[in-house]
C-alpha cells in the first residue's frame, strides 16, 4: 500500500471540498435578479446638505449586469449625471461614481469611490475612500470628503440603500425593490 504524504492528502480533500462563495460574489448575485428594473427612492437621513434631493423623484436603474459587474444610474430629477459603477476585484468589489455632464462629457469630480477592505456581506459592501479619491478631494478644496465611507445594500424583495458616512454627515437613500417603476431614459454618457 503507497502512502500519501499528509500534505499532499490534505491537499487532495480540500480540492474536493467546493470553495464557499465570497460574500462579494453573493452580494452581486443578489443584485443580478434586479437588472434592467428601476426603483423609486427616498432620503431617509435627514441633514441640511441633502436639500439639492429634496422634492425630485429619485430613481436608481440596475441597467447593465455582467459576470464582474453592475451599473446603475442614479436620476435625481431630470438630473441624469450619476452612475454607481460596481466592479468585482480579486479582493473583493470595488465601487466608483461615475458622474457626466449633459453632453457625456465628465465631470471634473468623478470616478471617485474605494475598494472594500472587509469581506462585507451578501447584504451590504463598504467602500473606504480610495488614494485616487482622496487626490481628488484634495484637490478641490473637498478635506472632509477625504474620510468618505460609502455604502451599498440590497435586501431582496425589500429595499436596496446607498449611503455616505465620514465624520458630521450621513447621507442614505433607499429604494423600494417591491415596487418596480417605469425605466428612466439612459444616464448622461451611456452609449
Amino acid at each position: 500500500m503507497t502512502r500519501l504524504p499528509i500534505a499532499a492528502l490534505a491537499a487532495a480533500l480540500l480540492a474536493a471540498v467546493p470553495a464557499a462563495a465570497a460574500p462579494a460574489d453573493d452580494f452581486l448575485a443578489a443584485l443580478r435578479p434586479l437588472c434592467g428594473k428601476a426603483f423609486a427612492g427616498r432620503i431617509v437621513t435627514e441633514e441640511a446638505a441633502d436639500s439639492q434631493f429634496a422634492g425630485k423623484p429619485l430613481v436608481m436603474h440596475v441597467r447593465e449586469c455582467g459576470p464582474d459587474g453592475v451599473r446603475i444610474p442614479f436620476h435625481v430629477g431630470d438630473d441624469r449625471s450619476r452612475t454607481w459603477v460596481l466592479t468585482r476585484t480579486a479582493a473583493g468589489l470595488r465601487l466608483k461614481h461615475d458622474h457626466r455632464h449633459q453632453d457625456g462629457s465628465e465631470d471634473r469630480m468623478t470616478q471617485y469611490g474605494g475598494d472594500t477592505a472587509a469581506p462585507g456581506t451578501a447584504a451590504r459592501q463598504e467602500f473606504p475612500a480610495d488614494a485616487h479619491s482622496r487626490e481628488i478631494f484634495l484637490r478641490d478644496g473637498l478635506k472632509a470628503a477625504v474620510d468618505n465611507v460609502w455604502a451599498v445594500e440590497v435586501h431582496p424583495g425589500r429595499i436596496a440603500a446607498y449611503e455616505l458616512r465620514r465624520p458630521n454627515r450621513h447621507f442614505r437613500v433607499e429604494f423600494d425593490l417591491t415596487r418596480p417603476v417605469e425605466p428612466p431614459p439612459p444616464p448622461w454618457g451611456a452609449e
